[in-house]
């Protein structure tokens, strides 16, 4: 009881889907820490195991003695500063001068003027107070104005030249005033004039902290990088040597993923991996749930795999600009669609970027690059493999314009290597291209793996060449016929209501396949063998087996011949679950209604589930049922083409195919527009020609023939009148 628990809890789906989950990510994992156990070879705890010597040429920033540098650059600049309250300032002087006009005018003792002075001034603590208040009330009008005149000078001096913090903090009023005091000034003037100032003067000066940080930055910018280069042939690391972050860089950039390998960064990885593979889940889900099936995920598991393994055996040193995700995004768009392949190519990006140490920059370029490829591969034209390639050349010519603009932005920041900039340009203009002729390639491969066909595989299977057509064409070629018939109306069809065109055309080549089984059976290859109808010797349950069986029989045949599983669904959904309604009406009038059910004259089914298939559906029975008339009018095609709609909808035959009303409207339409074109009248030749010319002289202006043509009539004429 409990090891068969064990085994069904094993084989159901939900465990094989986590299986797989589990599975996948950690052989990703493996796969991008392969490059860190490379690093972990040369270095033990922080200390070199070995001489490391450079393979080219390596300019490495010191990253530590630049950063210190520009520290010191910032510490050195002064703060900015901005003039404020100077109108504050000499408001505040006037104010105080009328004041003290005012208090001279008053008529009153001169003690209550003395009161009201010390109130206006804070002359505490000078020592030359009562100068000053004996000059601002006794002394006559013109020395006052004067006074006040030479006041306002110094005022506006001392303005300009600005009073910072520092000045206001340290009491340098006085030797500031003292040192911006006007000309012609005397002893005693300058003691009132300083204790007038001292009442009034404020900071003027500020520290504009945003202006400031700007010119401290500035000033960092500036610094130059300090570089150390590592020629070709000199050793980055000696055994035993400390690995500082200089050398790290250096490791770096020759090609070193220098991540520790510990468990710690095992784990940081692995849920870096599973979180992306979560995400692009998630997205299938929600968004694009069709392909949640394991033949898709397997090609994306796959193609994720080979890339990641690519990464990985890079040579040191190697450009990464080389990877071919073009040919990754290339394979996904056409064995799912753009959109899906967009987003696992950016997710890609992103874990590869982090988990192989990749620049920025070549994150940003792939990203973009990505947003292009999958505009350019959604207008691809399937019918020409040369457009694949075109496509590859436009993608490489973006890639080219996109990373050289990037570098440009670069160049204005920090110095880029010429030689540099051109070899990645070069790499991915070389990439686009070989990515397309890469993914042209393994096409088959995939197809054959997943059995997942892709636009090139129909256009394969759509040549009449094909064995399993030539074999229809010679059995049954009634059926032959009549498929060509069908998938013309199918493709029209399909690409009017924006269904796939050469999908609907493969598969109505197709869908008959089965009555090669028993070609002679159906009504259509009769007439061309020449054969009694075999089925007015047989009861009608027995011919209803035989009819009803060719879907099955076609997807055995299809089957054997290799032929995809989406053609396997036109061959089983042709007829849906539809009525045998020829030999149901049969055996009702044998055996009577009440011995005879509709169930056991329908097709097995299933019914059509997509465009394609329902388009199908209508366009068999529309050809089948037109061609039975004789020279049919436009009007009773579309009699009969409503018929058949409105039956099929009536038996619901249409219910879980996505066609919609306004679908269906133009699907009628398109084929009666094609069946009248077939249905066209014919002139009628003369057999014997020569007879004709000898009845009739006809006269035709030799200049209107061309030579070949006149001797041939001349020679009728001459054989007629012997």
């Amino acid at each position: 009881m409990i090891i068969n628990d064990i085994k069904t809890f094993l084989t159901s789906a939900n465990t094989i889907k986590w299986s797989a989950l589990i599975a996948f990510t950690i052989i990703f994992t493996g796969v991008v820490s392969s490059q860190i156990y490379f690093f972990q070879n040369i270095i033990e705890n922080g200390i070199s195991k070995r001489d490391i010597i450079a393979q080219k040429t390596l300019t490495v920033i010191d990253v530590k003695r630049t950063e210190q540098h520009r520290k010191e650059v910032a510490s050195r600049v002064e703060p900015v500063l901005t003039a404020a309250e100077d109108e504050f300032i000499k408001t505040n002087l006037i104010t105080m001068e009328n004041s003290i006009i005012q208090i001279r005018k008053k008529d009153t003792m001169t003690s209550v003027k003395l009161e009201e002075l010390n109130i206006l001034l804070d002359l505490s603590g000078n020592t030359k107070k009562e100068f000053i208040t004996s000059f601002l009330l006794k002394s006559d009008d013109k020395s006052l104005h004067e006074v006040f005149d030479k006041t306002n000078l110094t005022l506006d001096k001392i303005l300009r030249a600005g009073i910072t913090e520092s000045d206001y903090e340290k009491n340098n009023i006085t030797t500031l005033i003292t040192n911006n005091m006007v000309s012609n000034v005397s002893k005693r003037q300058i003691s009132v004039i300083s204790a007038l100032l001292e009442q009034v003067i404020v900071p003027n000066l500020v520290v504009d902290e945003f202006a400031t940080e700007i010119a401290r930055k500035n000033a960092m910018n500036s610094v130059k990088p300090y570089e150390i280069t590592f020629q070709k042939g000199d050793k980055i690391l000696f055994e035993g040597e400390p690995v500082t972050r200089l050398k790290r860089d250096a490791l770096r950039q020759a090609g070193y993923n220098v991540y520790e390998l510990n468990w710690h960064g095992l784990s940081a990885i692995y849920i870096l991996v599973l979180m992306a593979t979560l995400m692009f889940l998630g997205y299938m889900k929600f968004f694009e749930k069709k392909f949640l099936e394991p033949r898709y995920m397997g090609i994306s598991a796959t193609l994720t795999l080979v890339l990641a393994v690519i990464a990985a055996v890079l040579p040191t040193g190697f450009s990464p600009y080389i990877l071919p995700l073009p040919a990754y995004m290339i394979i996904m768009s056409i064995f799912l669609n753009p959109r899906v392949a967009f987003i696992a190519t950016v997710i890609l990006s992103a874990v590869l970027a982090i988990g192989m140490q990749y620049d920025v920059q070549w994150l940003i370029a792939f990203v973009l690059l990505t947003v292009v490829s999958m505009i350019l591969i959604s207008r691809i034209r399937f019918s020409r493999r040369f457009d694949l390639i075109k496509t590859g050349f436009y993608i490489g010519t973006a890639a080219v314009i996109i990373v050289f603009s990037i570098y440009l932005i670069e160049k204005c920041l920090i110095e880029v290597s010429n030689i540099m900039v051109i070899q990645n340009c070069c790499f991915v203009l070389i990439n686009g291209i070989l990515s397309s002729i890469i993914a042209l390639g393994l096409f088959p491969v995939f197809e054959s793996w997943f059995k997942i066909i892709t636009p090139y595989g129909l256009a394969e299977l759509a040549d009449h060449n094909q064995p399993l057509l030539k074999r229809l064409q010679f059995e049954a070629p009634g059926t032959y016929h009549h498929s060509l018939m069908v998938s013309n109306l199918c493709e029209a069809a399909a690409e009017a209501i924006g269904a796939n065109p050469i999908l609907a055309r493969v598969g109505a080549f197709y869908h008959d396949i089965g009555k090669l089984k028993r070609p002679l059976f159906f009504v259509e290859n009769q007439s061309y063998f020449g054969i009694e109808n075999p089925h007015s010797k047989l009861n009608p349950r027995l011919s209803k087996m035989v009819i009803t069986a060719h879907p099955k029989d076609g997807v055995e045949i299809a089957k054997e011949y290799g032929l995809p599983p989406i053609i396997h669904n036109f061959i089983l959904q042709h007829h849906g679950e539809g009525l045998a309604s020829y030999f149901y009406n049969q055996a009702v009038q044998e055996e009577g209604a009440e011995n005879v059910k509709e169930e056991q004259f329908r097709y097995t089914g299933p019914k059509p589930n997509t465009k394609e298939t329902a388009i199908l559906m209508i366009a068999d029975a529309v050809e089948s049922a037109v061609r039975s008339l004789k020279n049919p009018t436009p009007e009773e095609i579309d009699a009969i083409i409503d018929k058949i709609i409105i039956e099929r909808l009536n038996d619901t035959q249409l219910a879980d195919s996505p066609l919609t009303l306004h679908d269906i409207k133009v699907i009628a339409a398109t084929f009666s527009r094609i069946l009248r074109g077939m249905q066209h009248n014919r002139i009628k030749y003369q057999e014997n020609l020569a007879e004709e010319f000898g009845k009739n002289k006809i006269i035709v202006p030799t200049k209107l023939l061309d030579e070949d043509l006149e001797n041939k009539i001349n020679q009728l004429e001459k054989r007629n009148e012997n």
